[in-house]
């Protein structure tokens, strides 16, 4: 049998070899230390703080939200979301959190939750669902993972064994379904790295948090193992639209036996309860109306992430001409002209989405990058700009202001912002162009 003294994990969940060497850093000068866990009161390892997560919460979510085409436009279909969330939130652990909730018009299969309390879920899982109490498992469960401390946890760890090489990096790639290549190639940023995979010990614990949180506002418990239902039903028949669901959220049967033992046991009083289903169904009546269309657009995106554009736009066509003013269809489609390198057609359907949706980013991104490419760097610069304005943080902006700007043979100005990215970010082919143009120029010497 091991011993206290050699046996591989503490009980803050690291190895012992990772406790001496954070220990030694401990005694370097940085800080390390530990909190009691929200739920559980014992000892967590945690080097974030909760204001840190509040931070990092509001710098980032923005940034996904509008990876996944922004929130949705239906504003009573929002407030219901977001009222259904609040009154779950009130009964957590840590009812004092800025908690907001929204669904998003990203058509894939999913739903997450940043460390401060930011809580969405995509279109193509509101659009499955079949009932209040079903809407108020996926929220609980999202909750579970913010009032456990979750990602804060992960990120305390990963911060230390990235401590010597550039920190933890919490803005990169996309976490939208079949664009994710394309987006990345954009510059296009989302919040992977936050939006990691959950361990199974961290997906038992957010199951067990959402059955009591649920229960707390008075919903029946059998819509958790409905929403455990639609899951596993989706996944067997819509494979692509839900693996994301289950990269950051692992699935197990072993999940589902412990969720239906706990309704038919611990919450067996709770049957009495309402699922609420007229409620959802009227809320959610203008979504359903367009299920072809996300259907569509689920396919779409299947067959732009195998690099089959051309099909992909038979998908994206037959979703427009079904509503021709979806805005996550319209941006959609103007990638997938822009992956054919169709420029002028790319900007066109930019054009419309922002017309459709102008308090959201992405289409202006889009069509900046595409007049870039038909050399009008005049246009794309203000793109560009009214982009920032829009949503800012998104280093990959500084870059393109450059680029338009060299365009113009604005030099002074171009290196400039060749020098702020450079400040940013260092490494890549962006940093390489910006460096060496930089280096011709004659603001730095080799």
């Amino acid at each position: 049998m091991q011993s206290k003294r050699i046996q591989s994990r503490t009980e803050y969940g690291i190895t012992r070899r990772e406790f001496l060497w954070i220990s030694s850093m401990s005694a370097a000068g940085f800080m390390v230390g530990c909190a009691a866990n929200p739920v559980t009161g014992k000892p967590q390892f945690m080097m974030v703080s909760e204001d840190q997560e509040i931070k990092i919460d509001k710098q980032n979510s923005p940034h996904q939200f509008s990876s996944d085409y922004g929130p949705l436009q239906d504003t009573a279909l929002n407030n219901y979301i977001n009222q259904t969330g609040k009154t779950l939130a009130a009964r957590t652990h840590r009812p004092h959190m800025p908690y907001s909730f929204r669904g998003v018009n990203a058509t894939y299969v999913n739903a997450y939750a940043f460390p401060g309390g930011s809580i969405a879920a995509t279109r193509g899982i509101l659009l499955d669902l079949e009932n209040e109490a079903q809407l108020a498992a996926l929220l609980g469960h999202e909750l579970g993972h913010v009032n456990a401390r979750h990602t804060a946890e992960q990120m305390s760890k990963s911060t230390l064994i990235n401590l010597f090489v550039g920190g933890l990096s919490t803005v990169v790639g996309t976490q939208s379904s079949g664009l994710g290549n394309l987006a990345s190639q954009l510059g296009m940023v989302g919040a992977g790295a936050l939006l990691a995979s959950y361990s199974r010990d961290n997906e038992r614990e957010a199951d067990a948090l959402g059955l009591e949180y649920m229960v707390r506002a008075g919903y029946n418990a059998k819509g958790f193992v409905g929403l455990m239902d639609m899951l596993r039903r989706t996944s067997k028949y819509k494979p692509s639209a839900i693996e994301l669901m289950f990269a950051t959220h692992p699935m197990s049967d072993e999940r589902y036996r412990t969720a239906v033992e706990a309704v038919d046991t611990q919450y067996r009083s709770s049957q009495s309860f309402s699922l609420y289903r007229d409620r959802y169904m009227d809320h959610t009546a203008k979504l359903r109306k367009i299920k072809l269309t996300i259907e569509e657009l689920q396919k779409g995106e299947t067959l732009m992430a195998k690099n089959k554009y051309g099909d992909a736009e038979i998908h994206f066509s037959k979703a427009l001409k079904q509503t021709p003013e979806d805005y996550a269809g319209l941006v959609m489609m103007s990638k997938c002209q822009l992956a054919q390198k169709h420029y002028a057609e790319s900007g066109s359907f930019a054009e419309k989405a922002k017309m459709v949706y102008p308090q959201e980013g992405q289409a202006y991104y889009l069509s900046g990058f595409t007049k870039i490419k038909q050399k009008d760097y005049a246009s794309a610069y203000e793109e560009f700009k009214y982009y920032e304005k829009l949503l800012s943080g998104n280093p990959n902006i500084i870059f393109f202001k450059g680029l338009s700007l060299e365009g113009m043979q604005h030099i002074k100005k171009s290196a400039n912002e060749y020098y702020k990215y450079l400040q940013v970010i260092n490494q890549g082919e962006k940093a390489k162009y910006a460096y060496q143009r930089l280096v011709q120029w004659g603001y730095i010497k080799k």
